[in-house]
């Protein structure tokens, strides 16, 4: 199966109908590479919500960051699995890079729109819904799910473990961060069954708990149920032990005061007239995206030397995104709605 490589494509989709013996090491390639983009995606409109919050100290700003290191982690680890099999990841390409207001990369869980939006009701709807477990155990939800996908992947590992060497391995921890937060060389299938268990329980819970297996801290919800505790102003709690059922029905959940941050427009601000950027909120915007550009460039060089070292240099990256980002949510657009800016997470070539 040939590579495809462009966001907008239908490749996830077309993935899964595979049968499984046809689900090859070309196959495993495709799919990690996928799979890569699908992570990608998520940090950019997560980033932007917690940005968006005022006082970055209030709990759900922590809950979402732990959340955006979760999946940084994931991206990590899904790389290492490429690598480990002889393949590149490609993450510094026009073609890959993630594009907002989209759908997901690959048609996996269709029609739902990925935007980027200061942090609000609508914003973490769709955040949980990009989350949305196989097997929901307080909600339904559609198949076509990334845990779906990522159960795929693991069942084509254990007939394709042969492939694995150990090449190129990334080494780095945020342990301080949860037990799941550490990315590392995935050298032998029981290490690579681990490192999915993880993305997948991180994201979704269990199949019999919302919790999180892997957490920062006791309690810690897996991802899903920290967006909808958010969405449906409720904690999530265990309501009967037999038979075991959970739901929104503890505590209020308020959303922390934030900075009005829009919509970013398709494409970006310079293509929304009444706001077009003056050439100074287009000098922030501008930084922002060679910070963005210049992490992204990093992470793939990384995982084509195999050089744990470069790591930091991406993080940095992305605290520099951030500060750039602060002054943007704070900038009001000229349309008179009291709305702001907000980053774009454009890719600019180097």
């Amino acid at each position: 199966m040939a590579q495809v490589l462009e966001y907008e494509s239908n490749a996830i989709v077309e993935l899964m109908e595979a049968l499984p013996e046809e689900r090859d090491a070309e196959w495993l390639k495709n799919s990690l590479q996928q799979a890569i983009m699908v992570e990608i995606a998520t940090i950019g409109p997560y980033a932007s919500a917690l940005w968006s919050v005022k006082e970055p100290s209030a709990a759900i700003a922590k809950d979402i960051r732990e959340v955006i290191f979760d999946e940084m982690t994931h991206m990590g680890l899904v790389c290492n699995m490429l690598t480990t099999i002889g393949g590149t990841p490609i993450l510094a390409d026009p073609k890959v890079v993630p594009k907002y207001e989209r759908d997901l990369p690959g048609g996996v869980r269709p029609g739902l729109v990925i935007f980027l939006e200061g942090l609000s009701r609508q914003s973490v709807e769709m955040f949980s819904e990009i989350e949305r477990p196989e097997h929901p155990l307080v909600q339904s939800g559609g198949s076509a799910t990334i845990g779906a996908f990522y159960t795929a992947i693991a069942e084509a590992f254990e007939t394709q473990q042969h492939l694995i060497t150990g090449d190129r391995q990334i080494k780095f921890s945020l342990a301080s961060l949860g037990k799941g937060n550490e990315i590392v060389p995935l050298d032998s299938i029981e290490k690579v069954r681990e490192a999915i268990e993880i993305i997948k329980e991180q994201g979704e819970g269990t199949s019999t708990s919302p919790e999180n297996p892997f957490p920062g801290k006791p309690g810690e919800l897996s991802h899903f149920f920290v967006f909808r505790e958010m969405f449906r102003g409720k904690k999530l709690i265990k309501v009967s032990e037999d038979p075991v059922k959970w739901d929104f029905k503890g505590d209020d959940v308020v959303l922390p005061p934030a900075f009005p941050m829009a919509r970013v427009p398709e494409g970006g601000w310079s293509n929304s007239a009444p706001n077009a950027p003056t050439p100074e909120v287009q000098q922030v915007l501008n930084t922002f995206n060679t910070q963005f550009s210049t992490m992204l460039r990093t992470l793939e060089q990384a995982w084509r030397t195999g050089d744990s070292d470069m790591l930091p240099a991406a993080i940095d990256c992305m605290r520099k995104m951030r500060t750039q980002a602060r002054k943007l949510v704070q900038m009001e657009l000229p349309d008179g709605s009291t709305k702001t800016y907000g980053p774009e997470f454009l890719y600019i070539e180097g």
